[in-house]
């Protein structure tokens, strides 16, 4: 006998993209149903599992009347909505922050929400549009593997249907670094997937990690992922330099010796090769995470590509004593930008830093590696 699961209240996963800090969170899926990647944290030991389709639109109904009920209470009038209808906290607190947020989106979780039906995707959409007909964007997470499959004329009727932003973990594009972490895919299916999305009328977000290959396939990572971007020109391309959280099976790797990771000066080297391969694509890159070491690297291709690159050839040309000056001051937020080494009250106070953390360009990399965990 088939088991039936019922309804627990409204629920919300546990990541989204730093750009979708504001958006309403619909769970559709429960984590992700591949997850082997090796160089993420995320969901390992848990079990994949589709939300019932009325569970999800049971969300929508009871965060709906939630966000009446707090923009009543704004206005000072009565909601209109049935007693009891926002007894869900969880649904209450999302709900005060998407009106905080001024309800311009919503995003799909969890890992990969397009693997559900399109019939039923169609569905939630078509209820989101009823119950927020104000939102100018739903997004989701989705793999390259997934919408390979997808009919491009389903794809068209989920755009038409309000999912009009989709991102895609590229990580890399090359073929021996995806079958390094256990991605799960190719370089052609991740150029196919791309150039799908876009065909359906979808933005794009795909993301990039510098470092991924560790030393032996830097240059690779930085070629290939650069030539698979061209082949799609996403809408945006968003950088993830390389981390090791404790949980991920590629740390473990790391300190078997099995992953030569490679250190801050290193991965700056790939990622200007990686900047400076990019061509014939309007793509806004976006470095966007606390991860990365160049907050300047923000712009759109072709016009800003030369004033991207511009802060990562000067941090490379800095002497060593330079580099960790600037790289220990980013990762304690005294420096913001690489230009911040001319002012001597930053400088001030990141050399301090380096002091109080006993930071040399010997041990740089590892004394790096410390502060980074805390931002995983």
């Amino acid at each position: 006998m088939k088991h039936v699961e019922s309804y627990q209240g409204f629920e919300q996963g546990p990541i989204r993209p730093p750009s979708e800090a504001e958006s309403l969170l619909i769970r559709i899926t429960r984590n992700c149903p591949w997850n082997r990647c090796t160089f993420c944290p995320v969901y390992k030991g848990e079990t994949f599992s589709r939300r019932p389709l009325e569970h999800v639109l049971r969300d929508i109904d009871t965060v709906q009347a939630c966000v009446e009920q707090v923009l009543a209470d704004r206005e000072g009038r009565s909601p209109g909505v049935a007693a009891g209808a926002c007894a869900d906290r969880q649904a209450l607190h999302a709900a005060y922050s998407f009106v905080a947020g001024g309800m311009r989106s919503i995003f799909l979780q969890d890992g990969n929400s397009l693997i559900i039906k399109p019939a039923e995707l169609i569905r939630i959409l078509e209820r989101l549009r009823q119950a927020f007909p104000r939102v100018e964007r739903i997004t989701s997470y989705a793999r390259s593997q997934t919408i390979a499959r997808i009919h491009d004329r389903d794809l068209a009727r989920m755009a038409a249907a309000g999912l009009n932003r989709i991102h895609i973990g590229m990580e890399s594009g090359a073929d021996q670094v995806l079958e390094l972490v256990h991605k799960g895919v190719d370089k052609a299916t991740q150029v196919l997937a791309g150039q799908k999305i876009k065909r359906a009328g979808m933005e794009l977000s795909e993301y990039y990690i510098p470092g991924l290959g560790g030393r032996a396939l830097s240059r690779e990572n930085a070629l290939e992922s650069a030539d698979a971007l061209n082949q799609i020109n996403p809408d945006y391309i968003r950088l993830r330099t390389l981390a090791l959280p404790r949980e991920a099976p590629l740390t473990r790797q790391y300190r078997a010796g099995e992953f030569d990771k490679m250190g801050e000066v290193e991965t700056a080297a790939e990622l200007l090769l990686f900047l400076r391969s990019l061509e014939g694509i309007t793509s806004r890159v976006k470095s966007d995470h606390v991860l990365n070491l160049f907050t300047e690297v923000d712009g759109e291709l072709p016009a800003d590509q030369e004033a991207m690159i511009q802060p990562v050839e000067r941090f490379l040309a800095l002497a060593p004593e330079e580099q960790l000056l600037f790289a220990i001051g980013r990762r304690t937020h005294c420096l913001s930008r690489v230009a911040d080494l001319d002012d001597p009250l930053l400088r001030g106070r990141a050399a301090q830093v380096c002091t109080e953390l006993g930071a040399t360009v010997a041990n740089m990399d590892q004394v790096l590696d410390g502060i980074m965990e805390r931002f995983i």
